[in-house]
């Protein structure tokens, strides 16, 4: 048998003589051991160096033996915990599994297909495909009753891992997010686990893999299309279909009457095959893409930093030749995030917007479209007539606290991972809580409901929505504008109109995307993805290293009391600590539990009780690093400096207190 290869890429999708039937005996229970201890799992993802070479690296296809067991492994743990939330039998379940654009995806499809086929499992096959994509077809489509998406997410090329749903769509979290990993750990200390595995791989039917491995294109033309349909009904806050053709319309004609080119910096990633170019097109936006063709990986892989220059640099290219494109975005490789660069009109050059405000932008661009749509109205006393809430993680900045302040709306923070932020927004909706967007503003991007994942086309949609939707200036997109079904039917004034009025700022109607930015709370906040933001800690034990750090900062903090009340106004402070869904105000251990390996956050308030600051850190889920934070209200950098280094010093001296 030969290869099959993708229509549209022309990659090889997948080998029914593949890598894990040429491996003639399985490994040594000690190697495949040895070869799995780097493996960091967590609710946020499953990641590793895959690669032979085990350099981050290496952009080689090729993988070890032992990584064709451990993969088939996950997918044994998996398929367990699938059939059990399901109560199905293996050959009742049918399955996503799905992969970035990682050189490594297919080696790792090959064994986990293997071994779902020979249980018995039906799989829907979509080779490269966006995490959103994957996701929303998992969620839309009835068959589906899970997702396996391989990935390694923003980590370097040489890197890869796995992300497990239910048919949610949403990633797993919580308890099933830990009865996975406890089972996973099971099998993998399990010595007859290589022995296992590699039956499977002899035993799947080399007829069913190659029928599976066909039968791909089928399915990516399925997933695409209900791709692009969620993405209407998230853009469009409905799932009525009369509703969502009357606002996509609205908005096509706000583009129209206020034209947008966006540039589009692909990477190589996985959004290179899903539908980003016909989807904005079809809007009415002039795109340009650059490094469309996927795995044309040109610089690293985190859309942060420098990884924005190219799309900078491209940008003001396009701004020369046509006047209208003002946006730009580049996303991780899964595509789940993407962060996103402007023009500035009065200087003519393009800049990045910093993770933290992106979100908060789409935040303000969100809540303002309750507004437009008469789904957030206000009493005479300028009250909230409806119960409106916002779910963030611990780093996200304040600034989304002073933003829903304006609105009237509350917020609630949970751990970081998007699990976590998912899980809270779907427990306040238990309580009755209308919860239009949530997500991670340390990491960027956002989740516009009903979606269950970061995704920048959303994030694209919230932001022309702002530049184009000018309440009566969209009175021409169809007859339906006038109605009551109308966008517009909840208020006359545009969404960027509506915030100007909520925070007592006078509307200009020729704003600019520089005036939106300019008008959005002024926070200054450590990136998530500079060197200053990540510490190697030699303190395996997060516990013992917290209490050291609270017992240090509560020695030094007399010595810095005087400058925060004089520069800050800071009259108290408080600890938050982070767990799941759950944050625990309180100073001290016994608002930990477990392993302690949660966020803490040093929070710092005015006299009116507003916080105006604070400090965070937390060991990473997914990395060997130890991530820490500043944020504070203002545009002076050295206040942030100076809040980060006295952060940082404490969380050294700690970790030199065990050494």
């Amino acid at each position: 048998m030969a290869p099959l290869y993708d229509s549209v890429s022309q990659l090889p999708i997948g080998d029914p003589q593949g890598f894990s039937a040429l491996i003639e005996s399985p490994p040594v229970f000690q190697a495949v051991s040895d070869f799995s201890k780097p493996l960091i799992v967590s609710a946020s993802g499953w990641r590793m160096v895959f690669a032979s070479s085990r350099d981050e690296e290496d952009a080689s296809p090729e993988i070890q033996p032992e990584a064709s067991i451990l993969a088939g492994t996950m997918a044994l743990a998996f398929a367990q915990i699938l059939a059990a939330a399901t109560e199905k039998s293996f050959d009742q379940l049918t399955i996503t599994l799905a992969m970035d654009s990682r050189p490594t995806g297919p080696a790792l499809s090959d064994a986990m297909l293997r071994v779902f086929l020979d249980l018995g499992i039906h799989v829907h096959y979509l080779f490269i495909a966006s995490a959103p994509e994957a996701m929303a077809y998992t969620k839309q489509n009835p068959q589906l009753d899970g997702f396996c998406y391989i990935s390694a997410s923003h980590n370097p090329i040489g890197h890869n891992g796995v992300k497990f749903g239910l048919e949610s769509g949403s990633v797993l979290g919580g308890d099933s997010a830990r009865e996975l990993i406890t089972l996973f750990t099971s099998l993998r200390t399990d010595p007859n686990i290589p022995q296992t595995v590699f039956d499977h791989f002899k035993s799947c039917s080399p007829s069913l893999l190659e029928k599976t491995l066909h039968d791909s294109h089928t399915h990516k033309n399925h997933s695409l299309q209900y791709y692009r349909d969620f993405s209407h009904q998230v853009a469009a806050d409905t799932t009525d279909p009369q509703l969502i053709q009357g606002r996509i319309a609205d908005l096509h004609q706000g583009i129209r009457n206020n034209r947008v080119g966006i540039l589009a910096e692909l990477n190589g990633s996985a959004r290179t095959l899903t539908i980003d170019r016909q989807y904005l097109e079809d809007l009415g936006v002039a795109i340009r893409v650059v490094n469309g063709v996927p795995r044309q990986i040109t610089h690293r892989i985190v859309p942060e930093g420098r990884s924005l220059d190219l799309c900078i640099a491209e940008l003001e290219k396009a701004y020369q030749e046509d006047s209208s494109f003002q946006l730009g975005y580049v996303p991780d490789n899964d595509g789940d995030r993407g962060n996103l660069v402007y023009l500035n009109a009065s200087t003519g050059k393009a800049q990045q917007i910093e993770a933290q405000e992106v979100f908060a932008l789409t935040v303000m661009a969100e809540l303002s479209w309750l507004v437009y749509t008469g789904q957030l109205t206000y009493d005479e006393k300028n009250k909230a007539n409806q119960r409106v809430a916002v779910a963030i993680n611990g780093p996200t900045s304040m600034r989304i606290e002073e933003l829903c302040r304006a609105f009237d709306v509350e917020v609630f923070r949970a751990e970081v991972g998007e699990a976590n932020v998912v899980t809270l927004a779907q427990n306040l909706r238990k309580k009755g809580y209308l919860v239009r967007i949530l997500g991670e503003g340390s990491n960027g991007g956002n989740i516009t409901h009903p979606s269950t994942v970061r995704d920048p086309l959303n994030t694209i949609c919230s932001v022309l929505k702002v530049l184009t939707m000018k309440g009566d200036s969209n009175a021409s997109a169809s007859p339906k504008s006038t109605s009551a079904s109308s966008p517009g039917a909840g208020s006359p004034s545009g969404l960027f109109e509506i915030y100007c009025h909520r925070i007592g700022r006078p509307y200009n109607p020729d704003f600019t995307l520089q005036d939106v930015l300019q008008a959005l709370p002024e926070y200054i906040t450590t990136s998530a993805y500079e060197d200053r933001a990540i510490l190697r800690i030699k303190t395996e034990e997060h516990s013992l290293l917290k209490e050291r750090y609270e017992q240090l900062f509560r020695r030094e903090w007399p010595e810095h009391e005087s400058w925060f009340n004089k520069t800050l106004g800071v009259v108290t402070w408080r600890e938050v600590n982070y767990e799941g869904i759950h944050e625990r105000v309180g100073f001290g251990p016994e608002y930990r539990t477990g392993s302690q390996r949660g966020g803490l956050k040093i929070l710092f308030k005015d006299e009116t009780g507003i916080p105006v600051a604070f400090i965070w850190m937390r060991g990473s889920g997914t990395e060997p690093v130890f991530r820490v934070l500043a944020d504070v209200r203002g545009s002076d950098p050295s206040l942030e400096e100076y809040l980060l280094h006295w952060h940082v010093s404490m969380i050294q001296k700690a970790d030199s207190q065990g050494s």
